[in-house]
């Protein structure tokens, strides 16, 4: 809401020597944001009204050109040369005198051109910077000041515009009205209501029949009808100045005051042109199928949710939002019908957000605005265009109005100062609620406190405490911090996960989260089979993309998402990991609707939590490219399978479990290179390579990797430590087992480890081989093993004796041979 200071001024008796800067204070402490404070570019030197005189055609020049008599209050007239067309001897316009510069440095001087002396300028007001029309001068009319007036002070050259950032819940000051009441009680100075005027006593019947037909959507239709409006009248230029200050552009007299009453008293209004009417108004819901062209050109079809206006031709307004081009007023219009009304908010909140249709009037309605406004705005505008365009009011308004009596809200006068903090006397609170309009009956400390018709924001009595507070000023709220109870510290899942992030960036990783939601197409672009439980999500009811409308039931998707804008942007080597929550949707309890008029009982919110799905947490990386960069010092060593199986064991490795690997299957991973991840005999992810597919359906490289692992799978261990540091010498001992090739590395791990007993302390899996002489279907696996005793340097034969029975249970267990 843009406030020019000039306006303000009219309704508030502003102190002498109050500064813009005081009154973006007193904004800021009322509650009401500023946005920006808006002047008008400088002009200097001489520049006045004057009235043009008389108006020479030149002739003999490529384009038309004027050479006009122009009367500024000196002695004798000065000679302007002008191109514009739209005015005539007789009209009130804006002459810049020699010595003058406009904005942009245009300095104005006497200067012949057209073989004339042109001793001035005429100017628009874009030359002026007041507007950007630039069509023709600006005519100021043809009464209301003398030649040689100082422009200034007309034009509003000196006035300040800030503009506001007006919360949805204060709707009512969106027009003059309210600001002035906020800055007359803001500043404790006298202020005058716009809206406190008694409409006159018109007589005859209504000229025109108006049915509600949704008396729920609208509780008030007001509508009066005038004829003989002389069409070519302008608007007078101190509303057109005012209109182009608030940011609304000026299109005709019938049109310009309503925009103008909307900004005055907060109620928006429109104007039909009368003869375009075809029989009775009719404010009903819209039927399946219907269709309404608006103001804009647009041919919209309607939703049996939209409210319309509509006569015997069908609908001829979208109701609040924007009026039909059926019924425009157009350049010929002499005889309107006024209409103002209180729509349903949440109604045109709905019908806005459908058709993508915002509008000034929408804005209002959809916040509330105040019904009583609808007969005292229709006065105004029709005293407006009386007085401008010579119209006159025939017969009596159409005024059907449901609206029942607003309910009083109980309030303890105690409650604000338990609240806030602040010590606030009964009396304060009562004349703090009677400033905001509110009526108070009292009875000791409970208040009866019946809201004005313009806040239909009050419907709470912690409503009516902010009130008190914000009047009283929130700068008298002490800030105290509350004492910190002490803390325990992190929970054991969370030093696990966080644990877990820092280890895997440690590792290299580069932490991506994404967003938690997920479509059909990436699920199908994973290859998930229809019966995979993946595929069972839990859709939102108003997610924020319908490509993406449900919750994730893994990480893949937006960590391969992320992999792949990294690729597109020029990033070749890319590691990257994501730890949160995931939520399958296989298990599903039905959540009970619970009512807004009380707090739900201990059993609805028990149903309500058992509904909420599952949300394990899951952790996954994905990476593609070379895991050992190239360099001077090698070729470097591309991704593969072994370092997504490496990434699980880093995080198992961290939670302080051991995971077991075996081959799997499972999409999206390729069917020969896909690890399972198991602690015991529960398997909690996999690892491994990306199927060819899968790849090419995300455009990812070949070879690209991923793991994805159940943290919340994983059984509670404590936190790892060091293993005990020996002082006696280790036992370095190789060897290499032939085993079939369906015989999992795990298996023969495990029998090893199992077979060297207590003085093995570590085993690793050095070199696999297949080829000659390793027989067909068969591979060599080499490991190596640490042998080492807490108390003693082994001796040759107790190492021996360990690797030889750690071969012989590989052997008895895998059919291994001894390479």
């Amino acid at each position: 809401m843009r406030v020019p200071i000039g306006w303000l001024a009219e309704h508030v008796d502003l102190p002498a020597g109050t500064t813009v800067e005081d009154l973006d204070t007193a904004f800021v402490r009322l509650g009401l944001e500023v946005e920006e404070v808006h002047r008008a570019p400088e002009t200097t030197g001489p520049l006045v009204v004057g009235r043009v005189l008389e108006v020479e055609e030149l002739t003999g020049f490529k384009k038309p050109i004027r050479y006009c008599q122009v009367d500024v209050g000196e002695e004798a007239p000065r000679g302007i040369v002008c191109g514009a067309r739209n005015f005539a001897a007789g009209d009130l316009v804006v002459v810049a005198l020699p010595g003058a510069v406009l904005p942009g440095g245009f300095a104005i001087a006497a200067r012949t051109t057209y073989d004339h002396v042109s001793d001035g300028m005429i100017c628009s007001v874009r030359e002026l910077g007041i507007g950007e029309d630039h069509a023709g001068i600006l005519v100021l009319g043809r009464d209301g000041y003398e030649p040689g007036t100082p422009a200034g002070g007309v034009l509003g050259l000196d006035d300040v515009v800030i503009e506001l950032n007006v919360t949805p819940d204060r709707g009512y000051c969106l027009a003059m009205r309210g600001i002035a009441r906020e800055m007359g009680t803001g500043l404790a100075v006298d202020w005058r209501d716009p809206g406190a005027t008694t409409p006159p006593a018109w007589s005859g019947e209504p000229a025109w029949q108006v049915e509600v037909a949704a008396p729920d959507r609208c509780d008030r239709f007001s509508m009066i009808a005038m004829e003989g409006l002389d069409p070519t009248a302008p608007s007078p230029w101190w509303m057109r100045r005012r209109l182009t200050q608030s940011g609304i552009r000026t299109i005709s007299l019938a049109v310009d005051v309503t925009n103008y009453v909307m900004l005055e008293l907060g109620q928006p209004m429109h104007a039909f042109d009368r003869d375009t009417v075809r029989g009775p108004i009719v404010v009903r819901r819209a039927s399946a199928g219907e269709r309404v062209t608006t103001l804009d050109g647009v041919d919209r079809a309607v939703d049996p949710d939209d409210v319309l206006i509509t006569d015997d031709s069908g609908p001829i307004g979208l109701a609040g939002v924007m009026g039909g081009a059926s019924t425009e007023i157009g350049d010929g219009t002499s005889a309107v019908l006024l209409e103002a009304a209180h729509w349903e908010p949440t109604g045109i909140a709905r019908t806005v957000r459908r058709h993508k249709l915002p509008s000034e009037a929408a804005k209002r309605y959809e916040r509330g605005v105040d019904p009583e406004m609808t007969v005292v705005a229709l006065a105004r505008a029709a005293a407006l265009l009386a007085e401008y365009g010579g119209a006159r009011v025939v017969g009596s308004p159409v005024d059907p109005d449901t609206r029942g009596p607003r309910p009083a809200i109980a309030l303890d006068a105690g409650r604000p100062s338990r609240v806030s903090g602040v010590e606030y006397p009964v009396s304060q609170v009562i004349e703090s609620l009677v400033a905001v309009g509110a009526s108070v009956d009292a009875d000791g400390s409970l208040l009866q406190v019946t809201p004005p018709s313009w806040r239909p924001d009050l419907t709470d009595p912690a409503d009516l405490v902010e009130e008190v507070v914000r009047l009283a000023g929130y700068d008298d709220i002490p800030s105290v911090l509350p004492n910190v109870p002490p803390g325990r510290g992190l929970t054991e899942r969370q030093r696990r996960r966080r644990s877990i992030g820092r280890a895997l960036a440690e590792a290299g990783y580069v932490e991506a989260p994404a967003y938690p939601f997920v479509g059909t197409a990436a699920l199908d672009a994973l290859g998930l089979p229809a019966d995979d439980v993946r595929r069972q999500v839990v859709v939102v009811r108003n997610p924020l993309s319908e490509e993406e409308p449900a919750l994730r039931t893994t990480l893949l998707p937006g960590l391969l998402a992320t992999l792949a804008r990294n690729l597109s942007r020029g990033q070749r080597d890319v590691a990257v990991f994501e730890h949160g929550s995931v939520f399958p949707g296989d298990h599903r309890t039905p959540a009970p609707v619970p009512g807004v008029d009380r707090r739900p009982d201990d059993e609805t919110l028990a149903a309500l939590l058992g509904a909420v799905p599952a949300q394990p947490w899951h952790v996954a990386v994905a990476l593609t490219g070379h895991r050992e960069p190239r360099g001077w010092w090698g070729a470097g060593r591309p991704v593969d399978w072994a370092d997504a199986v490496q990434a699980a064991r880093v995080v198992a490795a961290t939670a302080g479990v051991e995971l077991t690997v075996r081959a799997g299957e499972l999409a999206p991973w390729h069917p020969g290179r896909c690890a399972e991840l198991l602690v015991g005999d529960v398997v909690v992810g996999h690892a491994g390579e990306l199927h060819p597919r899968v790849l090419a359906a995300l455009d990812l490289p070949a070879r690209t990797c991923a793991m994805e692992l159940d943290v919340d799978a994983l059984p509670p261990a404590a936190v790892p430590v060091g293993p005990h540091v020996s002082t006696f010498p280790p036992v370095l001992v190789d060897l290499a087992l032939v085993v079939p090739d369906d015989v999992p590395a795990a298996t023969v791990e495990a029998a090893l480890r199992e077979g060297a007993g207590e003085l093995l302390e570590a085993l690793r899996l050095f070199d696999v081989y297949t080829g000659a002489p390793v027989p067909a279907g068969s591979r060599s696996l080499a490991y190596a093993l640490t042998l080492r005793a807490p108390d003693r340097t082994l001796t040759g034969e107790e190492a021996n004796a360990a690797r030889d029975a750690a071969t012989a249970l590989a052997v008895e267990r895998t059919g291994a041979a001894l390479r």
